[in-house]
């Protein structure tokens, strides 16, 4: 007798499902939710987007949306694609070399996520397959592939300059000190420079150059896979030809 088939369960993330067929749509279309959509979780963040808000804003009644979508993670899903979507970076390989491609994706990832600090906690919590931000991602990998990195070196350098994006953009945008919080905790520091010399003397918290933090530590970090692409043996002749492909 043969075994019963196994019942896959539909795929939770929105780009993975098939899309309906555009035949019979309604007035409201999925652009306009994700614009909606896009307003208020800049307004408010996560906790402020709802399937009735966003249809409120619309002008519809909420069973409208469910012809785009099922979910208001699906919505969520779109919004950040369409946040990527607009972000100034570069769409393929850069004249300068790998590290000035590298280094625009960067700047323009981190802008992206302060400008819209809701992105970085849904990044953080599921992986995105939006083209926008595939196509993106793509051009990074396959940037630091033909700079000669490969494997647990590939995989590493990926991770680490995204913690160090997103990192860096989450805590600029959820970081809560006023200045009089700043002044009065410098001053705990100093009347503590016994134990804290360093916090004390540096002035630790009178640091808010966030955009100068992270550029200088991104250096760092493409410094140090420069060093290693250029000292490694087996990577100092000519880029490894990725597989099925030709050496660029």
């Amino acid at each position: 007798m043969p075994e019963p088939r196994e019942e896959h369960a539909e795929p939770s993330n929105v780009w993975l499902r098939p899309q309906r067929s555009r035949r019979g749509e309604p007035p409201v279309t999925s652009e306009r939710i994700v614009e909606v959509a896009v307003e208020i979780l800049d307004g408010g963040g996560l906790g402020s987007l709802t399937m009735r808000r966003v249809a409120e804003q619309l002008g519809v009644v909420a069973p409208s949306l469910y012809w785009h979508v099922k979910t208001k993670d699906d919505i969520i899903d779109l919004a950040v694609d369409h946040v990527f979507a607009e972000t100034d970076a570069p769409t393929g390989a850069q004249p300068d070399g790998w590290r000035a491609c590298i280094e625009a994706i960067a700047v323009a990832w981190r802008a992206t996520l302060v400008e819209h600090p809701w992105v970085a906690p849904v990044a953080a919590s599921r992986p995105s397959f939006g083209p926008s931000y595939l196509d993106q991602l793509e051009l990074v990998m396959s940037t630091l592939l033909r700079a000669g990195l490969t494997g647990a070196e590939l995989s590493a350098a990926m991770w680490t300059l995204h913690n160090l994006i997103f990192g860096s953009a989450s805590t600029e945008a959820t970081l809560n000190i006023t200045d009089h919080d700043r002044e009065v905790g410098q001053a705990l520091l100093q009347q503590n420079a016994d134990r804290y010399p360093t916090l004390a003397g540096h002035r630790y918290l009178d640091d808010d150059d966030w955009l100068g933090d992270f550029t200088r530590g991104l250096a760092y970090f493409l410094d140090g896979l420069e060093l290693r692409i250029r000292t490694r043996p087996d990577l100092t002749s000519s880029p490894r030809t990725p597989p099925g492909g030709e050496r660029p």
